[in-house]
């Protein structure tokens, strides 16, 4: 009787033990991330258009930059406030492949990491505009 009940305990622990290790690919995308990375996109979308200036400058120039890239943020911006206001109204629904992962996200790369085209990409979130210590690295560096 010892016997059956030590085996029927340590199955059922090993069960919630497996069952934890499986978490599926989208857990950590939930209604609340989305409502979050909505009101982001909408109030921070600005940032596009320096960001885009700066990358237009460190490839073409200060010309390029104060014309082209202030276009290019601009269209940036705004396609970052209309998928903004898309995940606003739908934060409730699982929309892009049954799931809360945004619609405009970027690729994996060949380590695993989240990259994106920042050209033509979004990341999930509206870049950051100043010093960021959390980046041991240069995001306008390409390897």
């Amino acid at each position: 009787m010892k016997r059956l009940l030590l085996s029927t305990i340590l199955l059922a622990l090993a069960g919630t033990t497996y069952a934890d290790i499986q978490a599926p690919p989208a857990s950590e995308y939930t209604a609340t991330r989305k409502l979050g990375r909505a009101v982001s996109n909408i109030l921070y979308a600005v940032e596009e258009i320096p960001t885009t200036m700066i990358r237009w400058q460190g490839t073409d120039g200060n010309n390029a930059a104060f014309s082209v890239g202030v276009v290019d943020g601009s269209a940036r911006a705004l396609a970052r406030v209309g998928y903004g206001f898309y995940e606003l109204i739908t934060f409730w629904a699982p929309t892009y492949k049954c799931t809360y992962k945004p619609c405009y996200q970027g690729t994996c790369g060949r380590d695993g990491r989240k990259e994106y085209n920042v050209w033509g990409g979004f990341s999930e979130f509206p870049e950051e505009i100043g010093f960021q210590s959390k980046y041991g690295y240069s995001r306008l560096s390409h390897d």
